[in-house]
């Protein structure tokens, strides 16, 4: 387990606990209380850190080494052995920043699609570190519209620090393939379910993110633009980053405030790489929650739907 520098406390209380095990194990003393306590003050101390994180620290939550990647929320919410994975866009090629293919839920056919990163370097190098081509938003579309074809709901599951700015993806129609998404996603007559499970940046998150129900992890967030990023435009500089976290209103329950988003799905204590499994759980519970939710209205009335509540955003009474 990695960590990070304001989880530095609970660090040193679990190599406390591991020594604890240890000397208990190889000297035949009962070390179950000493034991007991640092658990306690384990848990304690995480409410206390976890329970008061500012939203930069959310953001360096969100991109936790160890965070479950899409693949790990797919694979840990479909029925055994039922999911199928679909590549290529018919056009150009197959981009590994982009995965989807059918599964089952419970039995429930479903379409998933998202932006998968990797975890050694030469996996981040392959998939981009979660980041598109043009070629991948197209894949996304193409699975979108089989799903259309044969009435399966399509549930869209985001980690990314936005799509590639190369050079290539610009010349390939990087900004053409993200708003063909967009404005296809609005007219498909399936339900969709947007789910933001780490990082949810610019045009790279919003090509997949159009749905009916849209939701968010706790430790994930949700912006047009990068706290870095954002200020380095203000600042000309990184250093920043937190004040511009703090302004841009990001995090989960800023969303939720905002009404940008439905929900918030729990994570366990200390975050979604402590206990992935929960953590997947959780996410199909809501997954299933909401196709039941949306099985009353026809295609056109799930159209509608998905339509008004995007262009309810931005609303403003003079």
């Amino acid at each position: 387990m990695e960590y990070l520098e304001f989880e530095k406390p609970v660090e040193e209380l679990m190599l406390q606990y591991d020594k604890c095990s240890i000397v208990g194990e190889e000297s035949g003393i009962d070390m179950k209380l000493a034991c007991s306590q640092l658990e306690d003050k384990i848990i304690e101390t995480k409410k206390n850190i976890y329970g008061n994180l500012t939203p930069w620290q959310k953001v360096q939550l969100s991109r936790h080494p160890n965070r479950p990647y899409a693949l790990d929320f797919i694979h840990g919410m479909v029925d055994k052995g039922s999911f199928m994975e679909l590549h290529g866009d018919r056009n150009f090629a197959d981009d590994p920043a982009m995965v989807g293919g059918i599964g089952t839920i419970n039995g429930q056919s479903v379409m998933l699609i998202g932006t998968q990163k990797g975890r050694t370097t030469k996996e981040r190098q392959h998939r981009r570190f979660g980041m598109s081509n043009p070629e991948g938003y197209r894949k996304a579309l193409r699975l979108m519209k089989l799903a259309e074809k044969f009435n399966i709901p399509v549930v869209t599951l985001v980690d990314t620090p936005g799509a590639y700015p190369g050079l290539e993806a610009e010349e390939r129609g990087q900004g053409e393939a993200i708003a063909r998404n967009i404005y296809e996603m609005c007219r498909l007559t399936v339900p969709i379910i947007t789910i933001i499970i780490g990082e949810g940046a610019s045009g790279g998150a919003l090509g997949i993110g159009v749905g009916n129900k849209v939701f968010m992890m706790e430790n994930s967030w949700y912006s047009v633009i990068s706290p870095e990023n954002c200020s380095a435009i203000l600042w000309r500089s990184w250093e920043h980053k937190e004040l511009a976290a703090q302004t841009m209103k990001l995090t989960a329950p800023d969303m939720l405030k905002e009404k940008l988003i439905d929900a918030i799905i729990e994570e366990p204590l200390g975050g979604a790489h402590y206990d992935p499994q929960t953590t997947f759980e959780n996410t199909k519970k809501v997954i299933l929650s909401s196709l039941k939710s949306l099985k009353k209205f026809n295609g056109q009335e799930l159209v509608q739907l998905r339509q008004d509540k995007f262009i309810q955003m931005g609303k403003f009474k003079g």
